[in-house]
C-alpha cells in the first residue's frame, strides 16, 4: 500500500502504555485460551464469557506500562501505529462524501489502540477475542498484536490485510450510524437463535462489503493501492472465515454456530464491495446469497 503520503486521522485514542487489571482472580493465558475453546464448541462470542466473568471479580485498575507508541493516550508514534492512523483517516475521507450523497453526516470513530486488555462501554475484553467495534461508545478497538496472528497464525500477511481488518470494524460504525445495528438487533430478539445467529452472520458479511467498498474509493480516488494488495485482501478475509477457523481448531464445520460467515462468503461479499464501490450492492440482508 501506498500510505506515507496520506493524511493522519486526529481519531486514534493510543492505550497501548496502559495495562488494565482486574481485582479479582486473575484469568491467565491458560484462562483465556480455554474461554476461547468453550466460545468455539458452543458458538459463543467470547466477549460474553469475559464479560460474565468480569461480574465475579472487583473492579478494574489501571498501571502503565513502556509502549513503543509514546505516552499512554497520545497519538503513536511507531510505524504500525502511523500506518493505522493513516488507514483510519482514509475511512473518514471515503464515508463522508458517501453519507453526503445519501443526506447523512457521518460521524467518524475514535480507533483505540491497547495492549492485552482493555475497557469499554461495553465491558472488559481481552484482546484474545480479536479487534472489535462497541456501539456504546462507537469505537474501535485493536490491539496490534492480533497483525502478527493474521500473518503466523493465519497465514494473511500484508499492509493490505492489516487495513483490510480495520476497514471491517469500521464498517460495523458505519452500520451503527446507519440505523442497521438497531434494526438487526430489534429483529433477533424476536427471532429463533439459529435465526438470530444467521441475521449476526449476515451482518458481519455487510460489514466485509462496506471494507470492499472502502477498498474501491481509496483505489479509485486515492490511488493508494499496489500490486497484490486485492490478493492480500482476499486472503485474509478467507483465512479467518469460520469454516477454516473451524477446521483448523480440529472442529467439525458448523454453520449454524458460525459469527462472521465461511472463507468463501466473506471473500465474495468483500469482492462485491471492491468491484463496486456502491453500498447499495452490499444488501446482504435482501441478497439470497449468504
Amino acid at each position: 500500500m501506498k500510505w506515507q503520503s496520506g493524511r493522519r486521522s486526529d481519531n486514534v485514542e493510543d492505550r497501548r502504555g496502559m495495562s488494565v487489571g482486574r481485582g479479582g482472580a486473575s484469568l491467565g493465558c491458560g484462562g483465556l485460551i480455554l474461554v476461547i475453546a468453550i466460545s468455539m464448541i458452543f458458538g459463543k462470542d467470547p466477549r460474553e464469557l469475559l464479560q460474565l466473568i468480569q461480574q465475579t471479580q472487583g473492579p478494574s485498575s489501571s498501571v502503565e506500562a513502556p509502549v513503543p507508541g509514546g505516552a499512554p493516550g497520545a497519538p503513536p508514534t511507531d510505524e504500525l501505529g502511523d500506518f493505522v492512523s493513516v488507514v483510519l483517516a482514509d475511512t473518514e475521507d471515503t464515508w463522508t462524501p458517501i453519507f453526503q450523497s445519501i443526506g447523512k453526516s457521518y460521524q467518524p470513530p475514535v480507533l483505540v489502540l491497547f495492549s492485552d486488555a482493555v475497557e469499554s462501554a461495553c465491558g472488559f475484553t481481552s484482546a484474545a477475542t480479536g479487534p472489535f467495534y462497541c456501539p456504546a461508545d462507537s469505537k474501535v478497538y485493536i490491539d496490534l498484536g492480533f497483525y502478527r496472528d493474521l500473518r503466523d497464525r493465519f497465514g494473511a500477511p500484508g499492509d493490505f490485510a492489516q487495513a483490510y481488518v480495520i476497514a471491517h470494524e469500521v464498517g460495523h460504525h458505519v452500520q451503527n450510524q446507519l440505523g442497521i445495528s438497531a434494526q438487526v438487533q430489534r429483529l433477533e430478539q424476536q427471532s429463533s437463535e439459529r435465526d438470530a445467529n444467521a441475521l449476526s452472520v449476515r451482518l458481519e458479511l455487510q460489514a466485509d462489503c462496506f471494507a470492499g467498498v472502502w477498498a474501491n474509493h481509496a483505489q479509485t480516488q486515492r490511488q493508494m493501492l499496489e500490486q497484490g494488495d486485492v490478493e492480500e485482501g482476499l486472503n485474509a478475509a478467507a483465512a479467518i472465515g469460520d469454516d477454516r477457523m473451524q477446521k483448523s481448531a480440529g472442529q467439525r464445520v458448523s454453520p449454524d454456530s458460525w459469527t462472521h460467515g465461511s472463507s468463501e462468503q466473506r471473500v465474495q461479499w468483500f469482492s462485491t464491495g471492491m468491484r463496486t464501490g456502491n453500498i447499495r450492492d452490499c444488501d446482504t440482508f435482501g441478497s439470497s446469497r449468504r
